[in-house]
């Protein structure tokens, strides 16, 4: 036995499960050690633990998160055997099938929790994770503010995304968030999973979409849109963006939003791996619309000329006329590795005029250390 599998089921029995008699490596997961723990009757169960948790609630607010999805947004996630500091178990799931059939069904339901969760402000009655990050969720009535300050602002303290960012960059992200009620339509707050990329997808033993590892909020549901778009799902998923578009009635322009709106992946990743996988590189290009330095605007030419930034933005060029462009494609087996979408692009919508934050100036400069910020791994 393996040390990861056999620090899993010595974590499994301290926790009270004895019956568990081995463990399985389980691939997928960036942050904490996962395996599939095989009981004596012969079931099995999925447990996951950190060495050292970011946090003694981190795998309870996880676990609250799976729950709420469950009950408030009607979407199936795995069942909750035990979840406390130092170990999460979990009932097994199935891989998701590779049909456009199981993507449309996942449109339905996602469309579902986004429609019907509705919240009159942005945020979560408190913190949780992403990987070994803090989720900073402080309530704010406004959704440029929101996702201004705890979604994009709030990663330039992280000390990774300090070394890998210049001056230039920063300022420029600043700037780009002053301009968040040009580029984004006024949206409603909802329930989000907010860390939906493609190997978050998963079914339940009868072929229902399922969802794990989930950092709830209330925020815009664009937010789940943008992960699942531009972490280049599987060819057959293009069927679940057609329908969402249809079923929540999102305007043509939807997609020239998903780079800005992934910006808050690409630096969480920055924070957390190194290498970063081109993530830097994606944000420069994101912000070089933004950018008053020179060299910075000319990141994107220079990513969109490399062989890199030909796999991560094959539509940089070209704008697509139709929903039938899929998002950029991967191997579904491959291990993560954020995609440019369309870096740089913006919405030619705009909000209504006196709308929700349209009459607001922000100013982002010396704010991103208020409320909640923590760096990753901190304590509460």
């Amino acid at each position: 036995m393996t040390e990861p599998t056999s620090f899993l089921l010595s974590r499994l029995h301290t926790a009270g499960l004895t019956d568990v008699v081995a463990v399985e490596p389980a691939t997928g997961g960036l942050a904490a050690t996962a395996g599939l723990g095989r009981r004596g009757d012969g079931t099995a169960v999925f447990a996951k633990a950190f060495g050292e948790p970011p946090s003694g609630v981190a795998f309870a607010a996880e676990a609250e998160g799976l729950t709420v999805l469950r009950e408030t947004g009607g979407v199936a996630t795995p069942d909750i055997i035990l979840a406390d500091r130092d170990l999460l178990v979990l009932s097994v799931l199935q891989p998701r099938p590779g049909t456009e059939a199981f993507w449309q069904q996942l449109a339905h339901e996602l469309a579902g929790l986004h429609t019907t969760t509705r919240n009159p402000r942005f945020g979560w009655h408190q913190d949780n994770w992403l990987g070994r990050c803090r989720q900073v969720n402080t309530w704010e009535d406004n959704g440029y503010e929101f996702f201004a300050q705890h979604r994009l602002l709030r990663w330039l303290g992280e000390p990774r995304v300090e070394e890998a960012l210049t001056p230039a960059d920063r300022a420029a992200l600043e700037r780009l968030c002053e301009r968040l009620p040009e580029l984004l339509p006024v949206r409603p707050a909802c329930l989000t999973h907010g860390d939906l990329w493609a190997l978050n997808v998963m079914a339940t033993p009868d072929g229902r979409p399922a969802l794990i590892d989930p950092a709830v909020s209330y925020t815009w549901a664009e937010v789940d849109l943008a992960h699942l778009w531009t972490t280049a799902p599987p060819p057959e998923a293009r069927a679940f963006f057609e329908l969402y578009a249809e079923l929540t009635g999102l305007d043509r322009d939807w997609r020239e939003r998903m780079p800005i709106l992934q910006l808050r992946q690409h630096l969480a990743v920055i924070a957390q791996l190194v290498p970063d996988r081109g993530a830097a590189d994606i944000v420069r290009a994101t912000l070089a619309p933004s950018a008053d330095d020179p060299e910075l605007s000319r990141t994107k030419a220079h990513f969109d000329s490399t062989p890199q930034g030909a796999y991560r933005s094959p539509r940089w060029r070209t704008r697509p006329d139709s929903l039938s462009a899929g998002p950029p494609q991967r191997d579904r087996n491959a291990p993560y590795r954020p995609t440019g979408g369309e870096p740089g692009a913006r919405s030619r919508q705009k909000s209504p005029s006196g709308s929700c934050g349209m009459s607001l100036t922000f100013t982002w400069a010396g704010r991103r250390r208020r409320r909640g910020w923590r760096p990753c791994g901190a304590g509460r």
